[in-house]
């Protein structure tokens, strides 16, 4: 006899053992169908007793009807019950031995059937919802419930994988019927091995989370460590494992060891699996035989930066005693330290891996202060205890080179600094000096304030002097380069250096009977000279000889010394050799930095080796210097030969820097003379007087602007004044001004100087030009090029220069 099953109205399959059952409920009359079979008795009876043949016949109609509805309306429940029952009966016979647990439900989630697998599963839930049923399976089954079956009621069928305490779930809802759903649960073993499949393995393993937290441990695995751990680090003592590296495991009988087999797993997940190890552990690699001799430096590092073993040429590196003479254990963060951290970090890092294969140069602390070693670092397993291999390279002359190129940098950036400054102190010194002059002009020498001025004045002079030293140093000076020899310079300056050594010392020069002539600034060349020999005085406090040697000598080769590399050619090199007391090591790095100095307060600036230093590089040459401590010192000038004929001197500047030398020696007064030099050369050789001439002048610096142009309108010239390049231009646009010299600042806000009058020599090509500036006159050469008719006059410049630079311009 067949099975049958009935759906109730509630979703709930119900069986009926036979056919007769099933019949037996069919005979059972719902509520419906008694009120028809009620309503056709009461149509009969008022149609048999109603006398009006119409209406007699309209209510025995509605009774015959009624009586028909009674008895169809129970035979189509019948037939859709049957219908019903047979799907349901088809269903529940697809998924009686299906291998996944499988549940009807119905809208309200109430279960309906469940298959074996489902029962043996979850026990029997008849009549439970299905949530409460997979409440114990994962977290929150509600919500995913409700989101499947909304979606299976929209388009019929919906699925989705839940990740369970006990791996990955595929969960899948079919709508079978108007209020009734099909659930399967099928169990993705083979996504995560902390489920049922992993129980049945051999081999240990254990799941982790992202952040280090055990999720899973297989049977194996709890045996081995005694039952079920949270954290990671209670069961490996030697923290981060690494894939395939040996190492200890704290199980419940002691300490044993096993290889770490890690696989990446799903949502960042780790599934570690634990291979057993070689029963007796390999000789650790530090203790082969051919590690003493190996051509690279090795040592072995515990994990707690102990030095275990370090092979001959690690130990010569590291000042540690050869081998077998014991001694006591080191840590490597007795023998080396790091540049700003601690080397204890740095080792914890490359032990947990950032640092690893990432070399750094420490110092040794054993050996001098500049021995320096570079260190790699790489994690290594011994007899399942990790530590690190460090490899050793002799880093002394790398770290050299870079304090070399720091230092460079460190002169560039000082070089940088001191031409700003001494830009600044220019526009300072030109106000001053310059008003001045205008104050010494009221004055004659019976006044009692001419004194006062004087002094101001060769103050002036004194820190112009002292800012032309920074330029010096910064190579932003103005040279005036001319080919010249030598030995001419040398035997001027003969008597004056001997006035500068005094009578203890003995001054002898040496001369290349064959030495080639030179392209520099003849007063500059003489000035560094001056500042070697000065400085080779002071160092023979007791006297001594000073020895000056010229020579010829021609390189095929580049010269690499220091920080500098001389490139192929001839050179004259001038040699200043002292018998004094010598530089230090530590010290002769500084020597060239400005205001660097030895000596005690207010017996030098520090300025002195500074600047033969600007000067030297700035004519393109090279200074060197060879020291020793207690065996005096010798500075060497490389300068390139010029092929050229020495120029005739220049009996105008020669004057002009003899007045200077002469008036800073003798307290003389500039600016009285100058006046007398300026009042004649304001006379014309055409005879044109200066007030016909105009003049702009273009200056941001309100001070110097106001003192040049009440020189130049002394002088009788007419001076139209700009504070920008914007406002001189704008000044132009009149046609009918005449304008015949422009006098403009280089450096300016907005537009510089050469930009404005390259535009304005565009509708003035007859017009000159005078630049001024604190800067060198390098900082004009590439746009000066492309400019005709024009001269520089470099900052601090006095009354007379200003005045005497403007009427050779304009004549």
């Amino acid at each position: 006899m067949a099975a049958g099953y009935l759906l109730r109205g509630d979703g709930v399959l119900q069986t009926a053992s036979t056919p007769q059952s099933l019949g037996r409920t069919a005979l059972s009359l719902s509520p419906a169908v008694w009120l028809l079979l009620v309503g056709a008795l009461v149509a009969a009876g008022a149609a048999v007793l109603l006398a009006d043949g119409t209406l007699r016949l309209a209510l025995g109609s509605a009774a015959a009807t009624l009586a028909c509805l009674s008895v169809l309306v129970p035979a189509l429940a019948r037939r859709e019950r049957r219908a019903q029952a047979g799907a349901q009966g088809r269903i529940a016979d697809f998924i009686a031995h299906d291998a996944s647990p499988s549940f009807t439900t119905d809208a309200e989630g109430r279960i309906g059937y469940q298959n074996a697998v489902a029962e043996d599963r979850f026990g029997d839930c008849g009549g439970q919802t299905l949530s409460r049923a997979l409440g114990d399976l994962f977290a929150n089954p509600a919500a995913v419930l409700y989101r499947l079956q909304t979606r299976a009621m929209s388009v019929g069928a919906a699925r989705e994988d839940v990740v369970t305490r006990r791996g990955h779930v595929r969960l899948s809802v079919h709508r079978v019927g108007d209020g009734s759903f099909l659930w399967r649960l099928e169990e993705m073993v083979d996504r995560s091995a902390g489920g049922r499949g992993a129980e049945t393995l051999s081999l240990p393993m254990l799941t982790v989370s992202k952040s280090g937290t055990i999720l899973f441990m297989n049977e194996a695995m709890r045996r081995i460590v005694g039952g079920r751990v949270r954290a990671l680090d209670r069961i490996f003592p030697y923290l981060p494992l690494r894939s395939g590296e040996e190492t200890e495991v704290s199980a419940a009988d002691g300490q044993i060891r096993c290889i770490v087999a890690e696989l990446e797993g799903a949502s960042g997940r780790r599934e570690i699996y634990l291979l057993p190890a070689a029963e007796d552990p390999a000789r650790p690699a530090a203790a082969r035989p051919d590690f003493e001799d190996l051509p690279l430096a090795l040592a072995r590092i515990s994990a707690d930066g102990r030095i275990e073993q370090a092979n001959r040429i690690a130990r010569e590196l590291l000042g540690l005693p050869p081998r077998g003479e014991g001694g006591q254990t080191v840590t490597f963060a007795e023998l080396l330290e790091g540049p700003g951290r601690p080397v204890n970090d740095w080792l914890a890092d490359a032990m947990s891996g950032p640092a690893e294969n990432r070399p750094q140069v420490l110092r040794v602390r054993r050996r001098d202060e500049g021995s320096f070693l570079q260190v790699t670092l790489r994690r290594v397993a011994e007899a399942g205890r990790p530590g690190l291999v460090a490899v050793f390279n002799d880093a002394t002359e790398l770290k050299s080179l870079e304090a070399q190129i720091v230092q460079s940098q460190k002169m560039q950036a000082i070089g940088q600094l001191a031409g700003g400054v001494a830009h600044d102190f220019n526009n300072l010194l030109t106000a001053i000096s310059g008003h001045c002059d205008l104050m010494l002009l009221r004055h004659d020498r019976g006044d009692p304030d001419y004194a006062d001025l004087v002094q101001i004045h060769q103050n002036a002079n004194r820190a112009a002097s002292l800012v032309r030293q920074l330029l010096a140093f910064s190579r932003k000076q103005t040279l005036k380069p001319e080919v010249f020899d030598l030995r001419d310079t040398l035997g001027e300056l003969a008597h004056l250096l001997g006035r500068l050594v005094g009578e203890k010392i003995a001054l002898e020069v040496d001369h290349d009977p064959e030495l080639g002539a030179v392209r520099a600034d003849r007063r500059q060349i003489e000035q560094v000279i001056m500042n070697l020999v000065v400085n080779a005085r002071d160092a023979m406090p007791a006297g001594g000889t000073i020895r000056i040697e010229t020579e010829n000598r021609s390189l095929r080769e580049e010269l690499r010394r220091d920080r500098a590399t001389v490139p192929p050619g001839d050179y004259v090199i001038v040699r200043v050799r002292d018998e004094g007391v010598g530089i230090p090591p530590d010290k002769r790095e500084k020597i060239f930095e400005p205001f660097f100095t030895t000596k005690r307060a207010g017996e030098g600036t520090g300025l002195g080796l500074s600047t033969a230093y600007g000067i030297v590089k700035q004519t393109g040459g090279f200074i060197f210097v060879d020291s020793t401590p207690g065996g005096g010192s010798t500075f060497a000038v490389y300068l390139p030969i010029c092929d050229c004929v020495p120029e005739a001197e220049a009996v105008g500047q020669h004057t002009v820097t003899a007045l200077h030398a002469a008036s800073a020696a003798d307290g003389l007064d500039i600016a009285a003379e100058a006046v007398a030099v300026d009042h004649a050369a304001d006379r014309a050789a055409d005879g044109t007087a200066a007030g016909e001439r105009v003049i702009l002048l273009v200056e941001d610096e309100a001070p110097v602007r106001a003192f040049a142009s009440r020189a130049l309108r002394m002088r009788g010239y007419r001076v139209i004044e700009a504070e920008t390049a914007e406002d001189a231009l704008q000044t132009l646009e009149d046609p009918a001004l005449k304008v015949d010299l422009f006098l403009t600042d280089v450096v300016m806000p907005g537009m510089d100087g050469p930009s404005w009058v390259r535009e304005a020599l565009k509708r003035r090509p007859d017009a000159k030009v005078v630049f001024v500036s604190g800067y060198a006159e390098e900082a004009l050469a590439t746009g000066q090029t492309a400019i005709p008719n024009s001269v520089f006059l470099p900052k601090p410049f006095s009354l007379s220069e200003l005045t005497a630079t403007v009427h050779r311009q304009i004549h």
